[in-house]
Order: C-alpha cells, then structure tokens, then sequence
C-alpha cells in the first residue's frame, strides 16, 4: 500500500486584534437581540389620554382645561387663541367663545394649545354646517354666528334637554316681537358668575350683554353649546310662550301672560324660601 504524504496541518490561531474582534462581534449580536424588543417597545404609539369639555363652558373654562391636561402655566391655551381666529367667521372678530365645541377630545404628549383649540373650533364649524343646523338658521334668517350665540343661550337656560325647544320659542317669540331677550344668563355671563337670582341693579348694569336693557341677541355667543342646543335654536318647539323660570330642578314652567308668569314666580320664591336661599328679584 502506497502512502501518500501530507505535511503536518497546524491549527490556527487568533491573534490578539483577531480575538478582541471576535469578542466585540459577539457582543455586538448579544446586543442587537436585547435592542429589537427594546426598540420595537419604543415604536409602539403612545396611548392618548381623553378631554372632555362639557356643554355649557365658558371659553375661559375650556382654556383652563386645556393648561391642565397639558400641564402647561396658566394662560397657556388663551395665548393660543390667535392660531385659530382665521378659522372663526368674521362676526367672532377673534373670539371663539361659543366655537369651543363641547365634546371628548383625544390627548397625547405631543397635544398642543393651538392644536386642539383648533380641533373644537373646527368641530364647532362642521356641527352648524350639518344640514338641519344651516338650513334651518337660513330659514330663520340667522348666520351660522347668530345660531351659535342663539344656541349658547338656550344652553344655559334650559334646565333640562327636553327644555330647549320651548326656551327657544320664548327667544324667537320675544325677538319677533322686539322684545328684550331679559335672559339671566347673559348677566351672568356679564358679571362673570352663575347665580340664579337676579337683582334689579344686575338687570341695570352698563353692558352689550345685558339682555334686560338691550334689545336681540346678545353680541357674541356666552359658552359652548351642543348640537342639541343648536338644533333647538332652529327648529323651537311651536308655541306662544313669552315667559318661563325654573321653579326647582326638573320643573320649568313656560307662560304666555306675565301675570301668570308672575305666578309661576311666586312659587319659585316659595320654593327657594323653603330652602333657606335668596329670593329672586
């Protein structure tokens, strides 16, 4: 048998750099396996946090609000104002008080002031354009501005929902009539409070919104209604009525003389009498 000769195979060797990069590489790999779930993890959206602004709110409401939940100094969300002027009609001359729309509102740490500002006007802007909203503020005459301001009052009239569509009766019939509006609210909203006793140096104040003195509607819009309210303001209830105050929670009575109304008066006082608050003037 013949041998073939093969010379002595050496093994071979890493030098140090080789070895140093051999470790790096593993560690590299070790690396990049622990980074993947890592970096997968970070790219997962960030879960927002809800907003709510209730109908109702004043514009000073919904800015103190929107500087909370952001966690941003107060003022914050009013310094903001000016980004969504463009966006309002011109009548709001700036002011987007009414055009703050009422709703749940998605927040992240990337929300802005302006950002969601802009979300409810534009929310605001889409409900007055729904059909039943514009047509019906065309049939009454009313621009989009005068339906808002209309529905901000209904808004903070009407005790109940179920309420609206009379409260906008009485607004429309008192208008037609070239009658003050005499809305407690928009004192209120004068005096910047909420009370349901009007006295009758509040009914004699020095202001565009006092509803006692002036005639029509007040000149800009004085919270945010919904779309409930606002479809109150365009489609109210059929009837007569001039008048109406809330006796208690749940009990509005709609009159179509004063001297019921009077009446119906008496007993709100009785009833705030029997639960030791001030009288109604």
């Amino acid at each position: 048998m013949s041998h073939e000769y093969r010379p002595p195979q050496r093994r071979s060797r890493l030098t140090r750099r080789g070895r140093l990069a051999l470790f790096l590489g593993m560690l590299l790999a070790i690396g990049a396996v622990v980074l993947i779930p890592v970096l997968r993890g970070a790219q997962e959206p960030e879960r927002p946090r809800r907003l709510t602004i209730p109908e109702g709110w004043r514009a000073a409401q919904v800015y103190a609000a929107v500087d909370r939940e952001l966690k941003l100094p107060p003022g914050s969300a009013k310094s903001a104002v000016a980004t969504v002027a463009p966006a309002l009609p011109a009548e709001a001359k700036g002011n987007p008080e009414g055009y703050l729309f009422p709703a749940t509102y998605p927040v992240t740490s990337k929300t802005t002031p302006a950002a969601l500002l802009a979300d409810m006007v534009r929310t605001a802007n889409e409900k007055l354009a729904t059909k039943a909203v514009a047509d019906g503020g065309k049939a009454h005459g009313m621009t989009p501005y005068q339906t808002a301001t209309m529905a901000s009052v209904i808004e903070a009239e009407a005790d109940t929902r179920a309420d609206m569509g009379k409260v906008a009766r009485v607004v429309h019939n008192r208008l037609a009539k070239s009658m003050p509006l005499q809305m407690d609210s928009t004192l209120n909203y004068a005096l910047n409070r909420k009370t349901v006793d009007t006295t009758l140096s509040d009914s004699r104040i020095d202001s565009p919104f006092n509803t006692y003195e002036r005639q029509g509607l007040p000149p800009t819009p004085i919270d945010s209604p919904g779309l409930e309210a606002m479809a109150a303001a365009v489609a109210p209830t059929p009837g007569d009525w001039l008048y109406f105050v809330t006796v208690k929670p749940g009990d509005t009575r709609f009159s179509t003389t004063y001297a019921e109304h009077r009446k119906h008066v008496a007993d709100f006082n009785k009833h705030r009498a029997a639960h030791a608050g001030p009288r109604a003037g």
